[in-house]
């Protein structure tokens, strides 16, 4: 299907000549991305275009999470993919988390990033398929992971799925149901199986949005989540602050990954990142460094805190 067909058929019929106004700005004609759209979820990176960036060339590790074990979950694109590729070149073992079936290829690539980024003192990565929704999976997660590398000194709390809200009618019990148990009762469970590993100096670090502070009638569930995810980070640092483990959150505003095409119309893509201060979306290597701040020991004062990479949002908080 060519992209005139694919836009009309997908409401967006001005492509490329689209006229955009985010507040406070002057129109644009430039789209950002090209319309696109994947009917399922969780999105797949390797069908996007262009690809997500999740490495910078310019970035000088520093041994800053040499000899720690990091689990990531949800690292097989996106976010995930840039935490897993700068942890690596940080120093650090990896196991990260993917969906079984709708996300082989994407690990298997995450895999190879892994390998080819390590340094020579680290162990080879580890990827475990699973679905995170369920407590049981989730201590199963933890359990192969302590099996190999015998500790967890970082735990990445990162799936999410949204749709977009056009009605309140949209908003299934179903769909609540997933929606919340992908984007918070995972990080439950993952975390109340992890500390039980975890030692004082150990990190976790879960991953909110800006929109758990703005506020989206177009991601209404999904920004509820995000919102829950905030309050489980400030409630959880300080229920842990005696143990020694800081709890942080990264809360980004637009990103370049897969779930933006998997929940958004093409006339949303088009214009995706148009609605911050820099006009324009983040790639995941942009996101990446404040999970490696945090992580490491240069944040060791840090704790019940969300450090903002959103493109100059203000959102006070």
């Amino acid at each position: 299907m060519n992209i005139g067909s694919l836009v009309e058929r997908r409401r967006c019929s001005a492509f490329p000549t689209l006229k955009v106004k985010a507040i406070g700005k002057e129109e644009h004609s430039e789209p950002r991305f090209p319309p696109q759209h994947q009917e399922t979820q969780p999105g797949k990176e390797y069908l996007m275009k262009p690809l997500p960036q999740f490495s910078n060339p310019n970035y000088n590790p520093s041994d800053k999470l040499r000899g720690k074990v990091a689990l990531v979950t949800g690292g097989d694109s996106g976010i995930g993919r840039a935490v897993c590729y700068a942890f690596a070149k940080e120093g650090a073992t990896i196991a990260f988390t993917y969906v079984k079936g709708d996300e082989d290829i994407d690990a298997t690539h995450t895999l190879k990033i892994i390998k080819e980024a390590k340094t020579s003192e680290s162990n080879d990565p580890m990827a475990i398929p699973t679905d995170l929704r369920y407590n049981k999976n989730c201590q199963n997660v933890v359990d192969e992971v302590i099996a190999k590398y015998g500790r967890i000194d970082v735990l990445i709390n990162n799936p999410a799925v949204q749709y977009e809200t056009y009605s309140l009618e949209d908003i299934t019990e179903d769909r609540l149901e997933r929606v919340f148990r992908t984007n918070v009762f995972s990080y439950f469970f993952m975390t109340r199986h992890a500390i039980k590993h975890m030692k004082q100096g150990s990190s976790i670090i879960n991953t909110t949005s800006v929109l758990a502070y703005t506020g989206s009638p177009k991601f209404l569930d999904y920004g509820s989540t995000k919102g829950a995810v905030v309050s489980f980070t400030r409630g959880l640092s300080q229920k842990l602050v005696n143990k020694g483990i800081r709890v942080n959150g990264v809360a980004p505003g637009p990103v370049w990954t897969p779930l933006q095409v998997a929940a958004l119309d093409d006339e949303d893509i088009v214009i995706f990142g148009s609605e911050v201060p820099m006009d324009r979306a983040a790639q995941p290597y942009e996101i990446a460094p404040s999970y490696v701040f945090l992580a490491s020991a240069d944040s060791s004062y840090y704790t019940g805190q969300v450090l903002h990479p959103n493109g100059g949002e203000i959102v006070n908080a």
